[in-house]
């Protein structure tokens, strides 16, 4: 008889879903747009990927929830980081792939993945907005346009721009005044998605470049910033057919091993590694304290932080 399971990643921007069945396919799945983190939200993207897999909430026996609201979903066996969850689904849609990255709603993550399709070291910005789809937002409304439209708006544009402010509470301003001194709109996308990759880059740098390299997230769909990072990089990025439901398709996957009797080695090898994802998992995170708001590396800047355990 046949039987089913759910991965389930609640972010903080959208809601995602997917049913993976016993041989761990993927055979339904959902994304689901949202203001913040929200249960119905999460609902909405369960029974989604139900229907379009074709199957009953009664024949799913084992779900695995991740992502920024894990807490929250409803009828979760377990939960498991983001982190965790993204290296798995990527090693699965990408087999081979030896870097990760992954740029979310609201923070930024850098995985390294070892031979086994296990975490080997990590890196991310969850301090403030910056470089994230939060950023890309708050660019789109100060450019006043659609945010799916500030990829090819920034493909469009020369990235010769200076941009000295890396804070999403900042930029807004500071694209403003771009626009005030007559700059054009689409040069000033390419230069924060110039800037935004330069970001990303010194995230990469921290767990060191490897190939093949994947994008997962919401930005991975957009072209500017798959462009920009590759020039960063200097070597292409492989593109996923869903990168969206990665971090929901890794949890699937866990979730089918568990109800398989077959769980498979997730912790990391590395001890620091180990114990940042132990923090991550007890909910522990760093909140913004404050910084100057410029283009550096903030991810690796010491800067007072104050810390906060999730409910």
């Amino acid at each position: 008889m046949s039987w089913y399971v759910m991965g389930v990643d609640l972010g903080s921007t959208t809601a995602k879903a997917v049913v993976v069945d016993q041989v761990g396919a993927m055979v339904g799945s959902s994304v689901v747009q949202m203001g913040a983190v929200s249960r119905d939200a999460v609902l909405r993207a369960m029974d989604r990927a139900l229907q379009s897999a074709g199957v009953d909430r009664s024949d799913i026996r084992h779900t695995i929830s991740t992502g920024y609201g894990r807490k929250l979903v409803p009828g979760a066996d377990r939960s498991f980081t983001e982190i965790t969850c993204h290296a798995r689904g990527a090693a699965a849609l990408h087999p081979g792939v030896r870097l990760v990255i992954d740029i979310g709603g609201q923070d930024s993550k850098v995985i390294a993945v070892d031979s086994d399709g296990l975490v080997d070291r990590f890196a991310m910005n969850d301090r403030c907005a910056s470089g994230t789809g939060r950023f890309f937002d708050v660019l789109a409304r100060a450019l006043e346009v659609d945010v799916a439209e500030v990829g090819s708006l920034a493909l469009a544009g020369a990235d010769d721009l200076e941009v000295s402010s890396m804070c999403a509470t900042f930029a807004e301003t500071e694209v403003i005044s771009l626009l005030a001194q007559g700059k054009e709109k689409s040069d000033i996308a390419a230069s924060v998605h110039k800037a935004v990759a330069a970001r990303t880059l010194g995230l990469v740098a921290q767990v060191g470049k490897a190939t093949p390299t994947v994008m997962t997230g919401g930005v991975a769909q957009n072209a500017a910033a798959r462009h920009y990072l590759e020039k960063a990089l200097r070597h292409p990025l492989e593109l996923l057919e869903q990168p969206q439901v990665a971090g929901a398709y890794g949890a699937g996957l866990l979730a089918r091993d568990a109800y398989a009797g077959s769980v498979a080695a997730t912790e990391p090898r590395d001890d620091k590694a180990r114990q940042q994802l132990a923090d991550r998992a007890a909910g522990i995170v760093p909140q913004c304290a404050g910084c100057d708001g410029k283009s550096g590396d903030h991810s690796h800047v010491s800067v007072p932080l104050t810390f906060r355990t999730n409910p």
